[in-house]
């Protein structure tokens, strides 16, 4: 049996007393694994009915195996070494951490900043295909990407239609379309699985498979775990992390994520979307925060944060007061963790399958696109450093007194969001404003990289409680990158999301600071000096 281990103290201990023999006895594992749609309330019915393939996936993915693994050698006899993922939120996050996990080179285009773009392009092309993964088909930023990619294919006399592989549902406008323009293959995957749930179907498995990952190895662990995870005891490790993160009281709602010794690259990076998405909905919801072991949030002791420590399924963990310790493989935590945040979903009395509040945003950008506003005026300048913000930043004359500003709208059960809309591959060290953030307020503080988290905690900022504050990163590019076919560029098309992104925010009374960099490097610089100067004065 696939192993996996779960501990619990405090708060998360109690929870699991609280509700773990209650599920059992409400037969709610094995219910899960019938697809009974009814386990979430009757408003919940009609989306959960269309959404609980996941159960099987390790199963119904089987087939998919001999397909992907006859490309990849395909692909490599003819020199295509180079595997690039175009795809957003669970078509991104699932893939990339699976081929970290195994050490497997995939390259995750989940952005539209067109330096990012630009990078992934002019590498090694001639060695390159592309997998173009979109649930509805129509997704902007990978239809974007492929556009880019199909054009440059072109322009360096390579055959595009032998380097597009597409993962997509059956019968979306893309399924069509690719089938009719003659691209390599074209894999549908399972329609009654969300993307955020998709991790163990072929949104998972053809570009990981194709990057070098054994994903029969995957497939036959998650199929392990499902035999243990549908058991109705309470002793069933999916019940008690599922009573744990959504059943704790009063509720511990921000779930602080730590990487402890798993050996699972980035694990957490896929869990904080599958449950800002699944929970974070009118009005409730956990908020799951991706720290460190050393970050602030593991020793603050605050009376809503839950810290859950990622460790090997054979190790003896520290656990701390109202922790949680949870060990397995990775196939069998991707199981685990989807299991356990639809019970949860139970606990909280949400519907974990839908996502009301992720088109917002998307919808807004749409319009800005459309209607080309001219930006709204800077609030003042320092530098590279261009600040807007909200009634609250009058009288502030310099960043550091601006995001002082937007952090004093913080309540006492508050978070920070940090959100940089920029190339994250070249200013990773940007993620080191979290921790000063969250030093610098003693609260809870998450960063996610635009446009990609607008796939996913963004549901859970706009939907969730409305306790957040957030600060907007963006910045201009030193070249634009054309999108073949659209009336927008890549550095239009980003500046309307983070745009949309702000308006729908402020549409939700959630305060919005944004840093605008006109030059990237010294901006960059700017922000990190300021939270290190904000940490310190703490």
């Amino acid at each position: 049996m696939s192993a996996l281990s779960f501990d619990a103290t405090g708060a998360a201990r109690a929870a699991v007393e609280a509700h773990a023999a209650a599920l059992a006895d409400d037969a709610v594992a094995s219910r899960i694994f019938a697809k009974d749609h009814t386990l979430w309330g009757t408003e919940a019915e009609e989306e959960s009915a269309k959404r609980l393939g996941w159960v099987e996936a390790a199963t119904v993915s089987q087939p998919l195996v001999a397909d992907i693994l006859t490309l990849r050698d395909e692909l490599r006899g003819e020199g295509i070494d180079r595997i690039v993922l175009c795809g957003m939120g669970g078509s991104s996050l699932a893939p990339e951490v699976i081929t970290a996990t195994a050490g497997v080179p995939l390259v995750v285009l989940d952005s539209t900043d067109p330096e990012q773009v630009r990078a992934a392009l002019d590498e090694r092309l001639e060695a390159t295909a592309i997998v173009v993964s979109s649930k509805s088909g129509s997704t902007a930023e990978t239809d974007s990407q492929r556009r880019a990619f199909e054009a440059a294919f072109t322009a360096a006399g390579i055959d595009a239609t032998r380097r597009i592989i597409i993962v997509t549902d059956p019968g979306s406008p893309l399924d069509a379309a690719s089938r009719e323009a003659g691209y390599r293959a074209v894999f549908n995957a399972d329609p009654t699985v969300g993307g955020r749930y998709s991790a163990l179907t072929a949104f998972g498995l053809v570009p990981s498979g194709l990057a070098g990952v054994d994903i029969q190895a995957l497939l036959d662990e998650a199929e392990e775990a499902a035999e243990l995870l549908r058991e109705d005891s309470a002793d069933n490790i999916g019940l008690q992390l599922g009573a744990a993160l959504g059943g704790t009281s009063p509720l511990r709602d921000k779930i602080v994520i730590v990487e402890d010794g798993s050996g699972i690259a980035g694990f957490a990076d896929w869990a904080e979307q599958l449950i800002a998405e699944s929970t974070g909905k009118i009005g409730r919801g956990v908020l799951p925060v991706v720290a460190s072991v050393d970050s602030p949030e593991v020793s603050s002791g605050a009376d809503d944060v839950l810290v859950v420590r990622l460790v090997s399924a054979d190790a003896d963990p520290q656990v701390g007061a109202h922790e949680v310790a949870v060990g397995g493989g990775l196939a069998a935590q991707m199981l685990l963790w989807e299991f356990a945040t639809a019970v949860a979903g139970r606990l909280l009395g949400i519907n974990p399958f839908d996502q009301p509040d992720v088109e917002a945003a998307k919808v807004a950008a749409r319009g800005l696109l459309d209607a080309r506003p001219e930006p709204t005026p800077a609030v003042f300048t320092e530098g590279s450093v261009e600040v807007r913000g909200g009634e609250w930043l009058d009288g502030a004359a310099t960043v550091t007194e601006a995001v002082r500003a937007v952090l004093g709208e913080l309540g006492e059960d508050g978070y920070v969001s940090v959100q940089a809309y920029l190339d994250r591959l070249a200013f990773g060290e940007l993620e080191q404003v979290r921790d000063a953030l969250a030093a610098a307020t003693g609260r809870p503080a998450t960063f996610g990289w635009g446009p990609r988290f607008l796939h996913s905690t963004g549901q859970y900022h706009k939907g969730g409680p409305a306790v957040g504050v957030f600060l907007q990163i963006t910045a201009d590019a030193d070249e634009d990158v054309d999108i073949p076919g659209r009336p927008f560029t890549f550095g239009e098309l980003i500046a309307a999301q983070a745009a949309g992104d702000a308006q729908v925010l402020a549409e939700h009374g959630r305060p919005v600071l944004r840093l605008h960099l006109t030059d990237r490097r010294a901006g960059v610089e700017k922000v990190l000096e300021t939270a290190a100067s904000l940490r310190a004065q703490a």
